[in-house]
């Protein structure tokens, strides 16, 4: 693509706190197009979530699953209502719709706690936070998702994992860790599974050592999920990449999220070979929606991510270094002292947005 040409961002805010944290993360980029000439968006907003399921019958119209296709990128608030549900009592979540549409097999879950936001961990800013989380986000426990069969004695989910997802997510997990090393990390990869109990991740393991073998620069090793578990709350700077089935990244992620000061920190993207969603890892926040309390910080952060692999799938550097902007404004807005709502401070929606755009500049 032309340096000069548009982005084509596909805008879904979805439900409850989407709607608010939606409008900053375009705020920004709206910044962003301002002050970048080479750099420029066409965003168009659609329709997704429960009230879309509510009003219509269907969580996403065949029109919003094209325009998200035809797209460049998908910026997602937040879907899901727990007062709205499917029939058989799942809630409603075309964020994972689109991952099955899409195949966007890799979940990026980047864990990185900015200056002056408290972490429960002890060490936390001498050692500093900073690592990415990826689960596989098509297979694993969550293959299973609609097609589990009940019965009055037993229930059962099948755990299904693939040779091409496989290889295909360990690529891109090398190739994470290559380019975090060429940024000054330490470009090192941990495999996270149950290879002690089920033979499924022996197996996967195979595939890594076979994988691995082609980023020769990139460190490598091997942890079971619960000492995984154990590490993260008391040494997480020790990791650098991980990658992990779907379930465990889903457990993982959220605890991820809980070193590095909450869900409103949390950016997160799920990535495939040719589209990708970037959302928050927070939820729609019924009990808060409305009242300017949710913190915009992790849909901010998204819409840098979002820019990041924009950057590296169409060799754009000014959308690389737009991202890096991005964050650090975020990062120059913290350190004046903002103390989101959700962990005890006095600042909501626009006050946490201001800062981020006076740093912005």
């Amino acid at each position: 693509m032309s340096a000069n040409s548009a982005f084509h961002i596909c805008v879904l805010p979805g439900d409850g706190i989407g709607h608010e944290v939606m409008k900053p993360a375009l705020d920004v980029l709206r910044r962003i197009e301002e002050t970048t000439p080479s750099l420029k968006f066409r965003f168009s907003e659609a329709p997704a979530g429960a009230e879309e399921y509510k009003a219509t019958g269907k969580s996403m119209s065949d029109a919003t699953v094209k325009l998200a296709g035809e797209a460049d990128a998908i910026l997602l608030g937040a879907c899901g209502m727990p007062s709205i549900r499917y029939p058989d009592g799942t809630e409603i979540m075309p964020q994972v719709e689109l991952r099955f549409i899409y195949d966007l097999y890799a979940g990026v879950r980047p864990a990185r706690l900015v200056p002056g936001v408290p972490s429960p961990i002890v060490g936390a800013h001498e050692h500093g936070i900073d690592f990415v989380l990826v689960r596989e986000s098509t297979e694993g426990l969550f293959a299973s998702m609609g097609k589990g069969v009940t019965t009055h004695d037993e229930a059962r989910e099948t755990l299904v994992v693939t040779r091409k997802t496989t290889e295909r997510l360990f690529d891109f997990c090398l190739r994470l860790a290559q380019r975090r090393k060429a940024r000054g990390k330490p470009g090192r990869l941990t495999l996270v599974d149950k290879a002690n109990v089920f033979k499924a991740f022996n197996w996967q393991r195979g595939i890594f050592d076979e994988r691995k073998a082609a980023f020769p620069d990139v460190a490598t090793d091997k942890l079971y999920v619960d000492a995984c578990a154990a590490i993260m709350v008391k040494k997480p700077w020790d990791f650098d990449v991980m990658v992990m089935e779907n379930m465990f990244g889903d457990i993982l992620s959220d605890l991820a999220a809980g070193l590095i000061g909450g869900l409103g920190m949390a950016p997160s993207a799920d990535i495939g070979d040719t589209h990708a969603v970037f959302q928050p890892c927070h939820g729609t926040a019924p009990d808060i929606m409305g009242q300017g309390k949710a913190n915009p910080t992790a849909m901010i952060l998204s819409a840098a991510m979002m820019l990041d692999w924009l950057a590296d799938k169409h060799d754009h550097p000014p959308a690389a270094e737009a991202a890096q902007r991005i964050e650090q404004a975020v990062d120059d807005a913290y350190r004046t002292g903002l103390k989101p709502m959700e962990y005890g401070g006095g600042d909501g929606t626009a006050t946490i947005s201001k800062a981020v755009m006076t740093a912005l500049g």
